[in-house]
């Protein structure tokens, strides 16, 4: 009887405790959302927390140069929250500093509205992307700037597509123009010629309506003129861009036209190309019978692919989880990504170097400005494990892991495969030299070709690869982490 009642009590006391365990569970409140965010002081550059003169002073300046500053500078000049750096946000800021008081400021100003002082905060998720505002106030670049459209692209900007158009067209402008004027008086001759090119090529643009096309074309002005410089470089990196050039124009030639139909062998297009290299390069390469890029039975190539691995190994989550987060969001990047053609029509490559340059930009800003770090994030983010290949059905495999997550650039069927090459074989140019560099390219490109059966279309993709080994080669070396350092402000942390 007494073992009965035990049973009894024993089993209610834990029907009570699953009871109260589930009153608890389903009852209780519990941190449901595990999201760190940052609170940022609109208006406040110096992070001093307090809006006066200091930061009056720092608007003036990021006024004066909208891109000496970091991005957060100019997020935080974005008042009403419209996503321009114009008129009525610096009209606001300058009625505030007046006081250092939003609720005061509120009261005096002599306008019809203005901000509630909670507005001038902002809570920022660390995975958000912080977006520079389109620059859409007048600046004084405007009238010296070898850009002469500038302001009629400010005045003609409206609502719609075409508006936001002119307005990045614009701010690009001024960004160039800004940057520019201060390389201007040590341009080597080379980088002016190009750069003229460039200039006369946008003015075109703009006659002609081609709004997109010209935006892309000033911010490759404006990564050019913020990042590149080929002095203390060998003079064989700024000619990488002249045999470039002519791959590009061999395309469209009439020699192409008639190998294509079959009334011209092979070796007269490879002729044609040694002949480039020669005069472009000063390399001397036979094309046809070019020996295999790699002998695996040298120690000094296993030696290389281990530093490569190790650079590769240092990258982090939160390395990529922040070259995600740019190009996912970054305003400047998805334009330069978005512009992609039908398949087969972009035998020039003319979608794929600029967003390539921006990515690589970033990826260097990541690793503290180390281009083999850098190269091995780009490299980790666009390629997949030969062991994932190996395990997944052909037609269920992706192009590559960036295809899904990074929108890299390129038209329909080149995927990431037009980036390796790009970044690749200017990681190469690190390792051993931009000419070993080129010279090992030639010899994969020429493996490739026999590979696949020495088709036009494997042709064609030798030319085309070659060139965005050559692009790669030529960005990677050429740009200078010492220009990529921006103005910081005078707070602990910065702006």
């Amino acid at each position: 009887m007494r073992k009965a009642i035990g049973t009894k009590l024993f089993g209610s006391l834990l029907i009570f405790i699953a009871v109260f365990i589930a009153a608890g569970y389903f009852t209780m409140p519990v941190n449901r959302i595990n999201m760190r965010s940052r609170l940022v002081m609109l208006g406040d550059f110096n992070s001093d927390n307090k809006w006066d003169q200091k930061d009056a002073g720092l608007l003036s300046a990021l006024i004066a140069d909208p891109f000496s500053m970091p991005e957060e500078a100019a997020y935080k000049a974005d008042i009403n929250h419209n996503g321009l750096l114009d008129d009525e946000d610096a009209a606001f800021l300058k009625e505030l500093y007046k006081t250092g008081d939003p609720y005061k400021a509120r009261e005096e100003f002599a306008g019809k509205v203005f901000p509630y002082p909670r507005e001038f905060f902002r809570y920022v998720p660390e995975s958000e992307y912080i977006q520079r505002p389109v620059l859409d106030i007048k600046n004084k670049a405007e009238d010296t700037s070898p850009l002469k459209f500038l302001r009629q692209a400010r005045l003609k900007a409206a609502a719609g597509y075409e508006g936001e158009l002119l307005r990045e067209i614009y701010g690009e402008g001024i960004r160039f123009s800004l940057a520019y004027a201060r390389r201007e008086p040590g341009l080597a001759p080379k980088e002016k010629e190009y750069s003229d090119a460039k200039i006369a090529r946008c003015a075109a643009m703009w006659g002609a309506g081609r709004y997109y096309e010209l935006l892309l074309e000033i911010m490759g002005l404006t990564e050019d003129a913020e990042t590149l410089t080929i002095k203390g470089q060998p003079a064989f990196v700024a000619q990488s861009l002249y045999f470039r050039d002519h791959l590009r124009a061999l395309l469209g030639s009439a020699l192409y036209r008639d190998y294509a139909a079959g009334k011209v062998p092979a070796a007269e297009v490879f002729k044609l190309i040694e002949k480039y290299a020669l005069e472009d390069m000063h390399i001397q390469v036979d094309l046809i019978n070019l020996a295999p890029p790699r002998d695996f039975l040298e120690l000094k190539n296993y030696s290389d692919r281990a530093k490569w691995q190790y650079y590769k190994s240092t990258s982090t989550r939160k390395d990529f989880r922040r070259l995600l987060l740019f190009a996912q969001y970054d305003r400047r990047y998805l334009r330069a990504a978005a512009r992609t053609t039908r398949k087969m029509t972009d035998a020039p490559l003319d979608n794929h170097n600029l967003p390539m340059v921006l990515l690589f930009r970033e990826a260097l800003a990541i690793k503290g400005g180390d281009k083999l770090a850098a190269v091995g994030l780009v490299d980790e983010a666009v390629r997949i494990p030969f062991s994932w290949v190996k395990a997944i059905p052909r037609d269920k495999l992706p192009a590559s892991v960036a295809l899904e997550n990074f929108l890299l650039p390129g038209n329909k069927e080149d995927g990431s495969d037009k980036s390796r090459h790009w970044n690749v074989f200017g990681g190469v140019s690190l390792y051993k030299s931009p000419e070993e560099s080129l010279r090992l390219a030639l010899a994969r490109e020429v493996k490739d070709f026999r590979d696949e059966g020495r088709t036009t279309h494997a042709m064609t993709e030798f030319i085309r690869d070659t060139m965005a080994n050559l692009n790669g080669i030529y960005y990677v070396v050429s740009i200078n982490p010492g220009l990529l350092v921006k103005k910081t402000g005078t707070g602990p942390e910065g702006i």
